[in-house]
């Protein structure tokens, strides 16, 4: 690898044992499984205390910190290091539920920096693979108040008014900020969201923690954060086309396009000034850059592509659907 430039970067993961966690991470991506309840595998983060250090190539043992603040836009991005400075800015999770997440919602950026001095968290989901009764909320099923909300959180009834949805491999849910969310059992999700850590957890099922104590709410906080709003669906529809770029999500925060790839494809930077992430979700590849440098990626590996690459070519072998992730 050439190691004067920046080259594609994969980082160790950072796996978090979680009371609701599975054990399907690791196979996943390839590791021998053990029997930690490992409910995320952080790809990439720039959270305070969870710094991602690069597992490949000449800068090995470096934090995305460190790369964030020695190479700042020829990494990110002009318009993304004048907007988020050297943090960068978003978070890549795989997630794996054996049981139901709290319900939750996390503050918009305006809230979060009043009260946290942080981001945001608009996030979005793409579902990996799902057991047949695996099923999630995102949204309201009907218009309630914030005084009902407050209330049903009291009386165990708030997910009689939450819209639940049952899924399957493929699906996608946008999540701004402000949206009533929860993973489900069964649920293998791949997550990006913006870098934050903050969690307004609505409702737990009375669960206990591991000191036998109800796990802490946040009913005040999230009351003044959540968006009310009905709307007539939360999950994004598009139609999957094999060997194409097919968009998902596009908003301020990140595009995310789904590849589905038979044949090799080449990708064209020039339009964009941002860091691109591959999540290699199926199957393997190897990406080329336009400076030489050559990568095989691996289901359940991310790859960090920066900003200052100008094309790549994924060459699928035989077959890989990688989850494409940008701000534009």
């Amino acid at each position: 690898m050439n190691s004067s430039m920046l080259y594609p970067l994969i980082f160790k993961p950072i796996f978090k044992e979680i009371i609701w966690g599975g054990t399907d991470i690791l196979p996943f991506k390839g590791l021998p499984a053990d029997t930690r309840k490992i409910g995320e595998s952080w790809e990439l983060s720039h959270v305070e205390g969870n710094y991602s250090e690069v597992a490949n190539g000449s800068l090995t043992g470096k934090t995305i910190d460190e790369l964030a603040e020695e190479y700042g836009a020829r990494l990110l991005g002009k318009q993304v290091f004048e907007r988020s400075g050297k943090t960068f800015p978003l978070l890549i999770k795989f997630i794996d539920a054996r049981d139901n997440l709290s319900i939750q919602v996390h503050p918009d950026d305006a809230l979060a920096a009043k009260r946290h001095n942080s981001f945001g968290k608009t996030e979005m989901w793409y579902v990996v693979k799902a057991s047949p009764e695996a099923a999630l909320y995102s949204g309201f099923s009907q218009q309630i108040s914030p005084e009902e909300y407050v209330r049903r959180v009291e009386d165990n009834t708030i997910t009689d008014v939450l819209k639940k949805y049952n899924v399957q491999a493929g699906d996608v849910f946008f999540l701004p900020a402000g949206r009533v969310h929860a993973i489900g059992s069964g649920c293998f999700i791949a997550e990006i969201q913006q870098t934050s850590n903050i969690t307004y957890r609505i409702y737990d099922y009375n669960r206990k923690d591991a000191n036998g104590k109800n796990r802490e709410l946040h009913t005040d906080l999230a009351k003044d954060a959540i968006d009310y709003t009905l709307y007539p669906d939360y999950k994004t529809s598009y139609i999957p086309v094999s060997d194409e770029a097919i968009t998902l999500v596009e908003c301020k925060y990140f595009t995310n396009n789904i590849l589905d790839l038979t044949n090799a494809m080449r990708r064209d930077f020039s339009s964009i000034d941002s860091f691109v992430i591959y999540m290699c979700l199926e199957g393997k590849a190897v990406i080329k850059d336009n400076k030489d440098n050559e990568l095989s990626v691996y289901q359940g590996q991310t790859v960090l592509i920066p900003a200052e690459t100008k094309t790549i070519e994924i060459e699928p072998s035989p077959t890989t659907k990688m989850l494409e992730t940008f701000i534009n």
